[in-house]
């Protein structure tokens, strides 16, 4: 649960196994439309790909409630956690808008972000939560990063990592 203390929010955590995804993630990452903003976000350039974490149960209504601020309709949900997810101040933590585009007569959808620092052991790398707006996932995290995340930080399918918001 986020406890204020003062102004500041406690820092909220997502925790959870990597796995792996589609393989889809570098045909929009790589999208300059998209390398553009996140710029904005990380800044620089991101890795042209996402890495995916399955969400620890225990921290799933936090994810919810990220999804919830950027808009994102959770009712495929476990109504207990987004319930929850209701009651957690997610107020402080900044929405960074990511615009969808057209091209070539081809949508690519917006997104919302959120910047954080992805822990495994030792190692902490900056990153950012990215929310699409339209995706399959309801319990998977998609994270974004300037350095190729499962190499720099040595990751497998099934390693357990901590993402800092």
């Amino acid at each position: 649960m986020l406890i204020k203390e003062g102004h500041c929010p406690v820092n909220m955590e997502l925790s959870g196994t990597v796995s792996s995804g589609l393989g889809r993630a570098h045909v929009f990452m790589a999208q300059p439309h998209y390398q553009d903003q996140f710029r904005t976000v990380l800044g620089n350039t991101a890795w042209p790909g996402t890495l995916n974490i399955q969400i620890d149960d225990a921290l799933f209504s936090h994810y919810i409630a990220l999804r919830q601020k950027a808009g994102i309709d959770t009712l495929d949900a476990p109504e207990e956690a987004r319930a929850h997810a209701k009651t957690l101040d997610v107020a402080d933590y900044e929405r960074i808008r990511i615009r969808g585009f057209l091209r070539d007569g081809v949508s690519f959808g917006g997104a919302s972000a959120f910047k954080g620092v992805i822990h495994h052991g030792e190692q902490s790398v900056e990153c950012a939560v990215l929310i699409p707006d339209l995706t399959r996932h309801v319990d998977v995290v998609e994270v974004i990063s300037t350095a190729f995340l499962r190499e720099h930080l040595q990751l497998s399918d099934g390693d357990h990592i901590t993402i800092s918001l």
